[in-house]
């Protein structure tokens, strides 16, 4: 059975690991190295990593780590992200599924 792991800033350190998945600990500019390292693990199939910490991850290194990568990668939405317009949020998650930015008219 394939291990799920979480990489996650410091505020939410105890969560996951209580609930028995992999967690690791990140302050930002080491995530990029996490995310390689337990990508690299061939126990693990699901990799979620927190929103707040892809600030310094371009959307070509996360897509490369993906399509070299046996599992799921899912970027969890930050629990007190900022105030952006919904279909901001929309539109960027549509551009990182489908790879092309998408006007929506609502």
């Amino acid at each position: 059975m394939k291990k799920v792991a979480f990489i996650t800033t410091s505020d939410a350190e105890f969560g996951f690991s209580l609930a028995g998945v992999i967690q690791r600990i990140s302050r930002g500019e080491d995530a990029l190295e996490l995310l390689k390292e337990l990508t690299s693990r061939p126990e693990i199939g699901l990799v979620v990593l927190d929103e707040r910490l892809i600030e310094g991850i371009t959307e070509e290194k996360l897509r490369e780590i993906e399509q070299q990568w046996h599992g799921i990668l899912l970027v969890l939405p930050a629990p007190e992200r900022p105030a952006v317009p919904a279909e901001d949020y929309i539109q960027r998650m549509i551009q990182r599924a489908i790879g092309y930015h998408v006007r929506l008219q609502l």
